[in-house]
Formats: C-alpha cells, sequence, structure tokens
C-alpha cells in the first residue's frame, strides 16, 4: 500500500544509496522518477536552504514551474509571515535526524498583483549524502482543501457554541422575566382564595385582580414574542401582504401604549403624516413591529421625556420612524442591537424589564418585507429608529434574512422629523 511517508523514506535512502556507491548521476535520475511518481513537489535544498532542484509536479500543484523554485525561488514564495517558521523547519532538519514538519502560505499562480496564496504542507529530511551540494530533502504538499476543510468546521463549531450560549442566555432571561409575574399571579390568587386573607374592600379586590390580569397579559407576550421570533428563524413565519392605511394603524398604537407612557411621565406624540397613502404589507406584522418599537421608546425614557412615532414617503419606499428623547444607546453596543437576547443593560439587577428578543423580532420581520433598518442614537439624548419598508411588499422576492442593520452614534433627525429631540440637542449644544 502506498504512502507519503514510506515514498519519502525510499526517496530518501535511493539518493543516499546511489550517492555512496558515488553514482550521481544515476541517483539524480531515479531521484527525478521517483519524486515524479510521488505526485507531491520535492525539493532539495543546500545549507543555507536554497533549492538546487525541483520536481515538475509544481506546475501542477501551484501554477509555477520548477526553474522558478531554484535558488530563493521557493523562499520569495513563501508568505512573509510564514518564512521564519520554514527557515527553522529546515534548520532543524538539517540538524536532527527526524522529520521536521511546518505548513506555510504559498503564493500561487504567476500573477504577482493578486497574491493568491495557497496552503501547503513541508515536511523536511536530512540527506547523510552529499549529492550535488544538498543536505536537506523537503516534500511539498497542497494541503488547500483540508485547511478549508478545517476552517469551515472551526467556523460551524462556533456557531454552535454561539446557538449554544444563546439557549443559555434565552433560559436565564426567561426564566428571569416569568418569575416577577408568575409570583405576582400565585401571591394574589393566594390571597383572593383564602377567606381569611381576601380583603373585604371590593376596590381592594378589583385592584388585585387586575394586577393578575397584567400579570397574565404580561406572561402571554413573552410567550408571543418567543413563538414569534423562533419562527422567524426557522423561516416559518409567514407574512400575508394587503393594502391598508397606515396612519389609523400609528394612532391605533399610540392609543395602546398611551396609558403606559402617562404612567412613566412620557408624553407620546403622533406626528402629523400627510399623503402617505395605502402601504402593502402584513398589518399584523407592521402592528407588532410598531409596537415593540415604541414600547422600548416609553421603557428607556425619563418622566418628563417625549417619544415621537411618524411616517413618510420616499419614492418606492415608506419611513416610519419612531423617536424619544430618553437614554441613549452607548455607541460600542450600538453593532449589536437586534442580535437575540442582547440587552445594553444586561444584568438582573437592571431597572428594565425584558428578554432582548424585541429589537431581533423587528429586525426579522422587517427582513421578511424585503425592508430595513436604522438606529441613531446618543447618550443622554435620544434614540431614532428608522423603519424603511417597500410600499408594496413581495414576499416571493425576500431572502426572509434578518433586515439590514444600519447604525450611527449621533441623531440627525431635524426639526421638522422630530421637534423634541431638536430641541434637546440645542439645549445641550
Amino acid at each position: 500500500m502506498f504512502s507519503f511517508a514510506s515514498a519519502r523514506r525510499r526517496l530518501a535512502a535511493l539518493v543516499h544509496r546511489d550517492a555512496r556507491a558515488g553514482a550521481a548521476v544515476g541517483g539524480a535520475e531515479r531521484y527525478a522518477a521517483l519524486a515524479g511518481a510521488i505526485g507531491d513537489l520535492v525539493l532539495r535544498h543546500d545549507r543555507s536552504g536554497g533549492v538546487l532542484s525541483a520536481s515538475g509536479e509544481a506546475a501542477a500543484l501551484f501554477g509555477h514551474d520548477a526553474a522558478s523554485f531554484v535558488g530563493r525561488g521557493f523562499f520569495n514564495f513563501v508568505h512573509v509571515g510564514d518564512r521564519p517558521a520554514y527557515l527553522d523547519a529546515l534548520d532543524r532538519a538539517a540538524r536532527g535526524d527526524c522529520a521536521a514538519a511546518v505548513t506555510v502560505r504559498l503564493r500561487a499562480g504567476q500573477n504577482q498583483r493578486e497574491r493568491q496564496f495557497r496552503w501547503a504542507e513541508l515536511r523536511a529530511r536530512r540527506l547523510d549524502a552529499d549529492l550535488d551540494g544538498a543536505v536537506t530533502m523537503s516534500v511539498v504538499r497542497d494541503v488547500s482543501a483540508a485547511k478549508t476543510a478545517e476552517e469551515r468546521l472551526q467556523a460551524a463549531r462556533a456557531e454552535a457554541e454561539v446557538a449554544n450560549a444563546w439557549k443559555d442566555r434565552l433560559l436565564a432571561n426567561v426564566s428571569h422575566e416569568l418569575r416577577t409575574p408568575l409570583n405576582a399571579i400565585l401571591g394574589f390568587a393566594e390571597i383572593l382564595g383564602e377567606p381569611e386573607l381576601a380583603p373585604s374592600d371590593p376596590v381592594k379586590q378589583r385592584e388585585y385582580a387586575k394586577i393578575i390580569h397584567a400579570s397574565a397579559d404580561h406572561l402571554l407576550s413573552m410567550v408571543n414574542l418567543i413563538l414569534d421570533t423562533s419562527k422567524i428563524a426557522a423561516g416559518t413565519f409567514r407574512i400575508l401582504p394587503e393594502p391598508f392605511a397606515l396612519e389609523p394603524l400609528i394612532a391605533d398604537c399610540c392609543d395602546m401604549l398611551r396609558l403606559k407612557a402617562e404612567a412613566g411621565g412620557v408624553t407620546l406624540e403622533h406626528a402629523p403624516i400627510s399623503e402617505v397613502g395605502e402601504l402593502v404589507a402584513d398589518k399584523r406584522a407592521c402592528r407588532q413591529i410598531l409596537l415593540n418599537l415604541l414600547a422600548n421608546a416609553v421603557k428607556f425614557t425619563d418622566r418628563g421625556g417625549r417619544v415621537v412615532v411618524g411616517a413618510a414617503t420616499r419614492g418606492d419606499q415608506m419611513h416610519i420612524f419612531v423617536a424619544d428623547t430618553g437614554l441613549g444607546i452607548p455607541a460600542d453596543s450600538l453593532s449589536r442591537l437586534g442580535d437575540p437576547f442582547f440587552q445594553v443593560r444586561n444584568d438582573y439587577d437592571r431597572s428594565f424589564e425584558g428578554a432582548g428578543l424585541g429589537l431581533s423580532l423587528v429586525r426579522g420581520l422587517v427582513g421578511l418585507h424585503g425592508g430595513a433598518l436604522k438606529v441613531e442614537s446618543l447618550t443622554g439624548v435620544g434614540t431614532r429608529v428608522t423603519v424603511r419598508l417597500p410600499r408594496v411588499c413581495l414576499p416571493d422576492a425576500t431572502t426572509g434574512a434578518p433586515a439590514a442593520l444600519e447604525t450611527e452614534a449621533r441623531l440627525s433627525g431635524g426639526v421638522d422629523d422630530v421637534d423634541p429631540l431638536a430641541a434637546k440637542e440645542k439645549r445641550i449644544a
């Protein structure tokens, strides 16, 4: 059975035997014949590491003729970052009795500008016989395919580790977010169910019932959020485009969040919209996009702040924006927005509830419409999120990938777009 190692040993033994017998010419011919049979690039080196001869397989393997490897040619083809390791392997082989191996990048092809490199494994061994001044022989094999497979395997392993980390983060975040409303439901339900604990005041009873209802509603929204995110990730979420007026939808979403905004002392404004016309998209998905963006804006805006939502047409696109005068997002966190379970404040003592799935869901829904997202934010000034949707969504024309996300650590909204933000920027300036 033919093997790379056995062929190399036979070649070295053959050169050694013929040199000792004084048949240098015949040995060289046999060396060339066996080198061609191996199918790899075979080099003979002098004491300085220069190449005395190269087998004819060089052209097929790396796109060079054999003569171009002679002298310092092979060294010049080795990537500059791998040259120290290459010379060290030759030195170790010349001084020892064992083969020295090294993997280097070797420039392939004749084009000097393209600088295309292939991975090559070089195994060098000392020659006992001094045939034409050669002291070392090396066999060079193209291992680019194996290296590519190894890199793909490492990438797949990294993706699996990320997926496993997301799973752990999901369990941690969801368990934290569900525990509080569950405790409230169990606690107040137990109070109402025990005659000696239940309050006799009907007002108190209604208050406890409202707390239970609100907690259950929060649980339901969390479960729906997780399910929708999972469907988008699995590619099973289907959108059903239909024509609808955008302004009434924005008004409905504002009405749904107004009580929450007022409870937090935040003013929720619906910017005037003129001549936006109809949008052909999935109405339920668009409602979910708006509710998530508005809920985030209200949640991260301090008492006395403002949240503004509006829309405008830009050619064949519809731009929907939600802007706030809230806390803002640090510049180093902007690039990770939209990643599942990512939260700017990711500790269990944070003041804000949420599993870090809201913006990820928005990004997925916008991507299903073939749209894009832009997030502008300045710490201490506020945040502006702009959703860009085609005015006529064609789901068959989309890839289903998450929407492209553009981020800027500044706020470019002017007075015509968001008056509260512009005023606050002027005050800070």
